[in-house]
């Protein structure tokens, strides 16, 4: 008997929808990533985009516990002596609180072009609507939510 090895054919791809509305940022970003690259499959294979699409909902109402909120910041680098910028976690969500959530899922993801790939199918909005209502996503299943 032959091993299957799936190609980018025999890949189905689901779209599911997450509220992070009182959802803890950490956690709501490992099942989001371990979503988007298709661990919750069967046919999970590491070298491939095996993931589904992955709408998040409310990003602006997920939380921090602990002192985070008030210690975390985001940096970045022109690449100039002297470039790096940080920005508080608090004045980031007020800005745009979909790339808090972007950027916890790109840090679980691959660094790598695969890993790229698997962040494109991530789409996060601030609110409660999202334009993908022809895609016709489905809640999240429970058995993926809870670890």
């Amino acid at each position: 008997m032959r091993t299957f090895s799936p190609s980018g054919k025999d890949i189905p791809r689901d779209w599911y929808v997450v509220d992070a509305d009182g959802m803890t940022l950490g956690r709501l970003a490992t099942r989001v990533a371990s979503v988007l690259r298709g661990k919750h499959k069967p046919t999970y294979t590491p070298n491939l985009d095996m993931g589904d699409h992955v709408i998040v909902l409310n990003a602006d109402r997920v939380r921090l516990t602990g002192n985070k909120a008030d210690a975390k910041a985001y940096h970045h680098h022109s690449g100039f002596p002297g470039g790096l910028r940080s920005v508080p976690f608090t004045r980031q969500m007020q800005r745009s609180s979909a790339k808090v959530v972007e950027a916890a899922v790109r840090g679980m993801l691959p660094k790598n072009s695969l890993g790229r790939t698997m962040l494109g199918k991530l789409k996060v909005y601030p609110g409660a609507e999202h334009p993908h209502a022809a895609q016709q996503p489905q809640p999240l299943p429970d058995h993926v939510m809870k670890g």
